[in-house]
């Protein structure tokens, strides 16, 4: 699998995102990154592939375990995402500011990260994709007892759904298990 720690990332982007995704993997690979850039590749490439399909494609390097963490583009940032989100053990979020990026790895483990050319600026998308790739999961919820096994068991439950069984079952999750969420020791973390 290529890891964020050995700074490996996949990228892709539909035509409207294409902007975004060159500013982005610019920055990265000044930074060291080694980008793996799965298109749109030009502005004027000849029949670029739709969003969803873009997405389909990152999503399952995701699922194959190929690629630990990537970064997606498009016009809004949510079609794209959509695609990426059929793919099993994808949770994908869409985001527009650092704060964002940072809780959607820190607190909810997301491992593709969306954003759209149409509201985020490229120096914005620079720093949100900074934000996504230099934290973990549970970042900064070290004192928050339960924190990890909390949401781990959420992780768990959506990577195992299946929706005919969730349906058969009355439209009620099968529960892997439960945990009791403590409170912070210091108060609401970010």
């Amino acid at each position: 699998m290529k890891t964020v720690k050995d700074k490996q990332i996949l990228v892709g982007a539909d035509f409207a995102g294409f902007p975004l995704k060159e500013a982005v993997v610019k920055h990265l690979k000044a930074k060291g990154w080694t980008v793996t850039d799965i298109g749109v590749r030009s502005v004027d490439e000849a029949n670029p592939e739709m969003f969803h399909r873009i997405g389909l494609k990152v999503g399952a390097k995701i699922s194959e375990g190929e690629f630990e963490r990537a970064l997606i583009f498009c016009g809004t940032g949510m079609g794209i995402h959509i695609g990426a989100s059929k793919c099993p053990r994808v949770h994908c979020g869409v985001v527009e500011s650092v704060p964002a990026a940072r809780r959607a790895i820190t607190g909810n483990r997301v491992n593709v990260l969306s954003m759209g050319a149409f509201y985020v600026a490229p120096q914005m998308g620079m720093d949100i994709a900074d934000a996504f790739l230099e934290n973990n999961f549970g970042d900064g919820y070290e004192d928050w007892e339960g924190f990890y096994d909390f949401h781990k068991i959420a992780i768990d439950e959506l990577d195992a759904f299946d929706y005919e069984e969730f349906k058969k079952n009355g439209f009620e999750v099968k529960k892997i298990g439960d945990v009791k969420m403590g409170k912070p020791k210091y108060g609401v973390l970010a």
